[in-house]
């Protein structure tokens, strides 16, 4: 029987089994093994050969076994795993092929390597032929495995690469779409992306200098976050509203009657008597201008005041917000930051509802802001979690508090206490079943002091970044990358920053891969590292038993107790 309390934020669970690689397969892609139960026996790294003519065979028989510097080398190991899964992928890709012919020569040999490596499609997963994944940092420790990965299940693989020359187009398989770019330049950003279902994230930074860790770790996500969104708006209006995966519109500001219905009020937090005699007002107004901008501004001079646009929201027949991720604005103005608040409860009794809030920031000019319903608190902390069903009232709430001086406008002078938002438009993000979006992070353990704080300072921009883009993530922050076969111990799930292990790269790309189709995996954050045994009273995790399955399914059980929207 788990224990509740430690089973809520931890877990560790044995890896399962499934149809292994035959032995020259397995012996030449080293850090491909799936993963394995520990109670099963592991077969050795040799085999039994492949009959040959019998004069072959006394051949190899009678030559010495020599063991070279370059048969362990892990760079010449790769280059002929990929040399024989691309032969292999050849081979399956010209089966689909309707208008193609075999020759006889392939097909003979098509047949003998499904009699001697036994059925591929063991690896194969449910939809993943009509399934393009992008995967960045292709070429990193765990992006080479990730490609290869995906592609012995069937998926349709991108890699965005910074460069295209020889010694990187090795280190691909021939029949994975390279797309060259830099994750920094939203515009080479925003053509990875054409075509692709979901992301995996494993580019990191190759020095410590600030301007790179900010432009890989933290303005990279950011930026296929923002170019992501936008493909799936585009496709969202060629379906023209008619899918479940197509935004709900909240209000669209296009004339002047679309302001109908919206109020502004004014408040303050507590009342000071004395502070009050030199309070210079509040004051804000909500109106079309001329050049057909919805405006709301003002200024709020007062101490502890506040200023509020408000409106009972009137959905369509037969919709509610429980269907619904969050919300997505497109505002402009002049880059201050806003507090989003939903009412929600029994609209026939307003003394029964309950406030929630969320922080929001904007930039100066036009920008999107997604909010997922998540990321609201109940403004009582005894409150429950917010029930986007009951939700009947939204408010954007400016004051002057927490404001912060915009960026590259220090010479300029700037009043905190005004304000002026351009509303575009308010709609409601559809819900989703699967990760969108893996980003591979760290949890630090590993990095030298004096650039630790640094290094995880940007990762974690890039991980609040993904967060509120409104796309259904997963973050993964492995321990110490090692060098080594997955599938041979067991894996802790934990959240805390609590792990003290390493874990090697074929384990974090197998999580990366399984991650994208399960649902347990979706708006969670977690860390992960070989199993480990705790010191007496400080346990973070207790073992749970997991039977082998021919799904070989070991991450939803290992996700299903730990917390979503961390």
């Amino acid at each position: 029987m788990m224990n509740a309390a430690t089973a809520a934020n931890s877990s560790v669970y044995s890896q399962t089994q499934c149809r292994p690689l035959s032995s020259d397969v397995r012996g030449s892609i080293p850090y491909l093994n799936e993963r394995k139960s520990r109670l099963v026996v592991r077969a050795g790294g040799g085999g039994r050969p492949p009959k040959e003519d019998g004069e072959k065979q006394q051949q190899q028989q009678q030559q010495p076994v020599s063991l070279r510097l370059d048969d362990v080398n892990p760079v010449g190991l790769g280059r002929r795993s990929r040399q024989l899964f691309d032969e292999v992928w050849r081979k399956f890709s010209g089966l689909g092929q309707i208008s193609g012919t075999i020759r006889s020569d392939d097909q003979e040999a098509l047949d003998a390597l499904l009699v001697r490596e036994g059925p591929m499609c063991e690896f194969a997963i449910p939809g993943a032929q009509n399934t393009t994944v992008l995967v960045v940092g292709a070429t990193s420790r765990i992006g080479r495995i990730v490609v290869r990965k995906l592609m012995l299940r069937g998926y349709a693989v991108k890699a965005l690469v910074r460069r295209a020359d020889q010694e990187v187009v090795e280190l691909l398989p021939r029949s994975v779409e390279i797309v060259i770019g830099d994750v920094g330049d939203p515009a080479t950003v925003k053509a990875a992306v054409e075509g692709c279902n979901k992301i995996i994230y494993c580019a990191t930074a190759r020095s410590a200098i600030t301007g790179d860790l900010f432009r890989v770790d933290h303005r990279g996500v950011s930026n296929l976050t923002k170019a992501f969104q936008d493909h799936n708006n585009k496709l969202a209006q060629s379906r023209a509203g008619k899918s479940s995966k197509s935004k709900l519109l909240i209000a669209k500001f296009k004339s002047a009657s679309s302001l109908n219905g919206w109020q502004v009020r004014q408040g303050t937090y507590f009342q000071d008597v004395v502070a009050t005699k030199y309070d210079g007002g509040m004051d804000a107004k909500f109106e079309f201008n001329e050049n057909g901008d919805a405006v709301f501004s003002g200024y709020v001079f007062n101490r502890g005041g506040y200023v509020e646009l408000s409106k009972k929201l009137s959905l369509p027949l037969g919709y509610t917000l429980d269907r619904y991720e969050g919300l997505v604005l497109s505002v402009g103005g002049n880059g201050r930051s806003y507090v989003l608040i939903l009412e929600a409860g029994p609209s026939a009794d307003p003394s029964q509802s309950r406030l929630y809030f969320a922080r929001i920031s904007t930039k100066v000019g036009f920008c999107r802001v997604r909010v997922p319903f998540s990321s609201f608190r109940p403004v009582k902390p005894d409150d429950p979690v917010l029930d986007p069903f009951l939700v009947h009232t939204l408010k954007i709430r400016f004051e002057p508090r927490r404001q912060r001086p915009v960026e590259g406008n220090a010479t300029m002078k700037q009043d905190l206490r005004s304000f002026k938002l351009i509303l575009e438009y308010i709609k409601v993000l559809p819900t989703g079943q699967e990760t969108d979006f893996v980003l591979v992070s760290c949890s630090g353990l590993g990095i030298e002091p004096s650039r630790r704080e640094q290094v995880l300072k940007a990762k974690r921009a890039g991980e609040d970044s993904l967060r509120r883009s409104g796309l259904g993530y997963t973050i993964v922050r492995p321990g110490p990358l090692q060098e080594e076969p997955g599938g041979q111990r067991a894996l802790i799930f934990d959240q805390g920053n609590r792990i003290s292990q390493g874990i090697s790269c074929a384990d974090v790309a197998d999580i990366c891969v399984k991650a994208l189709h399960d649902t347990t995996a979706r708006n969670k954050s977690f860390d992960v590292c070989y199993e480990y045994i705790a010191e007496d009273g400080r346990e973070l995790y207790e073992l749970v038993a997991h039977l082998p399955d021919k799904a070989n399914n070991y991450l939803t059980p290992a996700l299903s107790v730990l917390e979503k929207n961390t």
